[in-house]
């Protein structure tokens, strides 16, 4: 009776990768619900607890990587592709900062595509989440009143940089338009 294959990247995969003389690692961690070989019976029986679940899109995403920096050209161009995308990502999010919208999330978000590859950006999204995570959980603790100051000056904060962003990139002065329309009627 044949022996069940390890688990590990898909099987086409790492031939694809071993023919062209890359090393490939087949281990991987046991997984519940896959089938385990049953030392207790003889001639290798193969005991299925729970039908086989696809692995998980992290696993499948790290396989591929993997893969990829197997290869010294993947490992290149895949260097070079997760810069040009992060830094897309992180400059389209800095340009939205002072629009109202998701200029902070995408500014993180570049940088968890960075953190992919870059050891650099992978400690400094560690930071930003321990801080985010400090800041929000200090907040919860205080009172109603202290959160209630917190939020006004945010959007008292939030308004300012859109009304200065207006004013200074596309010549629009909220204020004095306001001013101009109270005083003619």
């Amino acid at each position: 009776m044949e022996q069940p294959a390890a688990s590990g990247p898909p099987n086409v995969a790492v031939r694809a990768a071993e023919k062209r003389g890359y090393a490939v690692s087949k281990e991987q961690p046991e997984r519940p619900g896959r089938p385990t070989l049953d030392a207790g019976r003889s001639g290798g029986v193969t005991v299925v607890g729970d039908p086989p679940r696809r692995p998980h899109a992290r696993q499948r995403i790290s396989t591929t990587l993997d893969l990829i920096r197997a290869n010294p050209t993947g490992r290149i161009a895949l260097k070079i592709f997760i810069a040009i995308a992060g830094a897309l990502v992180v400059t389209i999010g800095i340009a939205l900062i002072p629009l109202p919208g998701p200029g902070w999330l995408l500014v993180i978000a570049g940088l968890g595509i960075w953190a992919v590859e870059f050891h650099w950006a992978r400690r400094l999204l560690g930071f930003t989440r321990r801080h985010v995570h400090g800041w929000t959980q200090w907040v919860t603790r205080q009172s109603l009143p202290v959160r209630l100051v917190l939020g006004a000056v945010g959007l008292v904060f939030v308004a300012t940089v859109v009304w200065l962003s207006l004013k200074y990139s596309l010549g629009i002065d909220v204020v004095a338009e306001v001013m101009h329309y109270l005083a003619t009627h």
